[in-house]
């Protein structure tokens, strides 16, 4: 081969989001679209909120010189202003333009954040189940990955996590609403994870990161609230983007919001904005950095959502499917109802039903459904559910 092993070997065990996608299209192909139920991948739906396109046409048409050219890496000025005042009021905390830093979507956002805190063989916690590009960002900067068991309703297990962590433990990622669980980590599990990242940095004698990826923020039922990380623990670092609230995936826009509390918090910045650089982001996209500024607080109509989110919980659960109903983001995860969740899935796409096996994201015997879709096609794929666990039982 003439590529580098690393990714010859990522390629042959490639993501399972993607394989089932790729999965997807071939069935589309052959038996229409409208005749296959994709379950596959966390693309929204919905479209963007009307002020969006207000701004972004206005925008356009403004034709203010300059608008096109390179600024600051960490983005511009009065956009990080516009995104510190919200946080501040979000997070009940004094945050400024000084503590955040405009991204390349949260994805890019991880890379910048491990790129500048991670030293070769470094380690980095995670629960899961997590999001399967984790490990990739974390053995792109040379670190690795060290995924922890959560209890059986996908919340933290904080003994698991004390037993996980070593002297060579850097950061902790936090995903929540998760993804692929939709589980939000309670206020008090999070002052106990920080309580225990205070008490492991003092006894390793370095800084234990505690980072927070958070594009499903907003996306929350039942009058759920997502406990504020930086009201936990002071090395903290929140990322994020527009593409879920907002329905912006392909438009790549997000940013880093640092603790203000932070102990190193210049030398964190400083990094970041070298590493955002050097990495080959540069900068976030002018444009949408412009488009962002004026729609703090906007998010899309998450009613559809919730509708979805109803509509799948009664309908497999008539079915005789089990699962933690999630009280965030736009995924389910029941238990396969046999130990092979691949089979499982195979089977399922018999049905022409296109979902995720739970092994993808460390969490063998469940199975992923992201629910970001019509209601027709979750109606439509019902009787495809119940034949296929009727094969199992």
């Amino acid at each position: 081969m003439t590529i580098a092993k690393q990714i010859e070997g990522y390629m042959s065990g490639a993501s399972w989001i993607r394989k089932m996608f790729e999965e997807g299209a071939k069935l589309k192909a052959a038996h229409g679209a409208e005749n296959v139920f994709d379950f596959s991948l966390g693309n929204p739906n919905i479209q963007p909120p009307a002020a969006f396109n207000q701004k972004l046409k206005s925008l356009i048409e403004s034709e203010e010189p300059g608008s096109h050219a390179y600024m600051p890496n960490p983005g511009y000025p009065f956009v990080r202003q516009a995104v510190a005042s919200y946080l501040s009021k979000e997070h009940g905390t004094d945050i400024t333009e000084n503590e955040i830093l405009m991204t390349c979507g949260a994805a890019g956002g991880l890379n910048v954040i491990l790129k500048t805190i991670l030293d070769p063989e470094d380690e980095v916690l995670t629960p899961a189940p997590f999001f399967v590009e984790y490990r990739f960002y974390v053995e792109n900067h040379r670190g690795r990955l060290i995924p922890v068991k959560t209890r059986s309703d996908f919340t933290l297990d904080l003994e698991a996590i004390e037993a996980a962590i070593t002297g060579k433990t850097k950061a902790v990622i936090i995903n929540s609403p998760n993804n692929p669980t939709g589980q939000i980590y309670s206020a008090d599990s999070l002052n106990q994870l920080g309580s225990l990242l205070t008490d492991k940095s003092i006894e390793f004698g370095r800084t234990i990161y505690l980072i927070s990826d958070e594009p499903y923020r907003k996306i929350i039922y039942d009058g759920a609230k997502v406990p504020s990380i930086f009201n936990c623990y002071p090395e903290s670092i929140i990322t994020t983007s527009y593409s879920k609230d907002l329905s912006l995936p392909g438009e790549r826009i997000g940013y880093i919001a640092l603790n203000p509390s932070a102990s190193f918090l210049a030398d964190l910045i400083n990094g970041m904005s070298l590493a955002n650089r050097i990495l080959g982001f540069v900068n976030a996209p002018a444009l949408m950095q412009r488009v962002i500024a004026g729609l703090q607080g906007e998010t899309v109509d998450m009613s559809q959502y919730a509708k979805n989110r109803e509509l799948l919980c009664s309908g497999l659960a008539s079915c005789g499917y089990e699962f933690v109903k999630p009280p965030g983001a736009f995924y389910l995860f029941p238990q396969a109802p046999v130990a092979d969740d691949v089979k499982f899935v195979q089977a399922l796409q018999e049905e022409l039903i296109l979902v995720v096996p739970g092994t993808g994201f460390g969490g063998p015997g469940h199975f992923r459904i992201a629910f970001c879709v019509t209601e027709e096609t979750i109606t439509n794929a019902m009787p495809g559910f119940e034949r296929t666990i009727k094969k199992f039982k």
